[in-house]
């Protein structure tokens, strides 16, 4: 079954175009993954199919209705979740007063949920207490995505989640994707670190220039001698 769909999507920022015509199809209970080159509007779709940015063109539909152009706002209360790559953590604030500023929407009682995020990301319930501002960058973009969760998403967007992590971490961060995964959230995956995101995803699109360039299971993806060459460092 079909939970998010982008139709012809073009969207852009002034005069310059970044997308054209894009166009992606998540399933339910999957991870997707968006791969390509520095440019090739990867952030750009996601914040498109979040409302952050309006797109010129085309339908982005969630559950079959149409939420193009929609608030951010409207589009969390309709079951979106969305971690940007930078500035996803209040610093100032505890681990737990950034879980609960996760939970703004909500007007049943949290805590619950509240118990279910730190079961699953134990670490944040080891540093519930702490300043972000004093954790590593590692277990910041553990709160990022916590706090993402907190209103029980049916679609969560990461952008980048490995971005500047030790190998170590951005193995930890992917097994943690594949958790959230297995709880029934289904997920679009922007990285740059392809290889990896490819042998986590069931599907995956490769974007170029702003537009699509292939599609196939993440398998697949891996296999293709083309796009292993042009985006995959040309490792088998």
């Amino acid at each position: 079954m079909k939970v998010l769909k982008v139709t012809n999507l073009t969207a852009g920022y002034g005069e310059a175009e970044i997308l054209r015509n894009v166009s992606i199809e998540l399933r339910q209970d999957e991870i997707l993954s968006i791969i390509g080159p520095n440019g090739a509007g990867k952030s750009t779709l996601l914040k498109a199919v979040f409302g952050i940015l309006r797109p010129r063109a085309g339908v982005v539909e969630l559950h079959g209705d149409n939420i193009t152009g929609m608030s951010p706002d409207r589009i969390v209360r309709r079951g979106i979740s969305y971690v940007p790559q930078a500035e996803n953590v209040f610093p100032s604030l505890t681990v737990q007063e950034n879980l609960e500023m996760g939970a703004y929407i909500r007007t049943d009682d949290f805590g619950p949920r509240l118990h279910e995020v730190y079961a699953l990301l134990p670490v944040l319930q080891e540093r519930k207490n702490d300043q972000v501002s004093g954790l590593s960058g590692g277990q910041r973009q553990m709160v990022a995505i916590g706090r993402a969760l907190m209103v029980n998403p049916k679609v969560l967007l990461l952008d980048e989640p490995s971005a500047s992590l030790a190998p170590i971490l951005v193995a930890t961060i992917f097994e943690k994707i594949l958790e959230i995964n297995r709880t029934g959230v289904a997920i679009v995956l922007v990285e740059q670190n392809a290889r990896e995101t490819l042998k986590i995803s069931h599907r995956g699109y490769v974007l170029a220039g702003g537009e699509n360039r292939f599609e196939d299971t993440g398998e697949n993806l891996l296999k293709n001698d083309e796009v292993s060459r042009l985006y995959l460092g040309g490792e088998g």
